[in-house]
């Protein structure tokens, strides 16, 4: 038996999609690939992210641990060393000269003060030593206080459970005051009342078993005073400023 012809193929026309393909293979498109999908303990930013806590703990705990050995420092230095602050008196304070003169062109002042301030150091295992040290005197108070001069001192040393005494000389020549601030400075010098007023200015540091510590800038403060009250022998504390904020008296 003879074989029945082939039929020939058609040639499918332009344009002509198969119905039994999906849309994106006859446009020729290809969707791109799909990243694996990793498991959920895998994953790097959640590593990191837990990395950075570890770190903020541990910093953390270290911190703490330094703030704990410095108070437990602080407090053996203190048991040990029980450290006082110096004490600071005007132990005698006169002037040796007070004229205010009244002039057409103003009033001026013209004055010489000797200071003698006194200085204690009560501690048995500290040692406090200053470097130079500015000395200003002023008289009056409120708005009539007036400067009467201002000298260094140098440096010196408070040595263990020791008493060191300042001179300080100052004086004003010519200088012009209001008026009403010569009446009443005049007056209230011829009546003994005329207040005294001391700063000194310096930087102190602190010598413990021959280890010395910094200096801190450190201002003492003597307001108030009358030349009465330090003629009848008292002596009242002064007020040490110290790091602007600490105040002890």
């Amino acid at each position: 038996m003879s074989e029945p012809p082939l039929k020939p193929v058609l040639q499918k026309p332009p344009g002509y999609r198969d119905p039994n393909l999906p849309a994106a293979a006859q446009s020729g498109f290809r969707p791109p690939p799909r990243k694996p999908v990793l498991p959920p303990s895998f994953n790097p930013r959640r590593r990191n992210r837990s990395f950075c806590r570890v770190c903020c703990c541990w910093l953390c705990i270290f911190v703490l641990v330094l703030v704990l050995l410095a108070v437990i420092a602080g407090l053996v230095f203190y048991i040990w060393f029980d450290p006082k602050f110096p004490v600071f008196h005007i132990r005698s304070f006169r002037i040796t000269r007070f004229n205010v003169t009244e002039r057409p062109d103003g009033t001026y002042l013209d004055a010489a003060t000797t200071t003698r301030l006194e200085m204690k150091n009560p501690n048995v295992k500290i040692t406090y030593y200053y470097g130079e040290t500015e000395v200003g005197v002023s008289v009056g108070e409120g708005g009539d206080e007036t400067p009467v001069g201002t000298t260094a001192v140098r440096g010196f040393t408070m040595w263990k459970q020791s008493t060191t005494s300042l001179k300080v000389e100052t004086k004003v020549s010519n200088t012009l005051v209001d008026d009403w601030v010569g009446k009443r400075l005049r007056s209230r010098y011829r009546n003994n009342i005329l207040a005294v007023n001391v700063e000194a200015r310096t930087k102190v540091g602190v010598s413990v078993a021959g280890l010395k510590v910094g200096k801190v800038a450190v201002t003492v403060k003597c307001d108030g005073i009358t030349m009465k009250e330090l003629d009848g022998g008292d002596m009242p504390k002064c007020v040490i400023d110290m790091l602007k904020w600490l105040n002890i008296h």
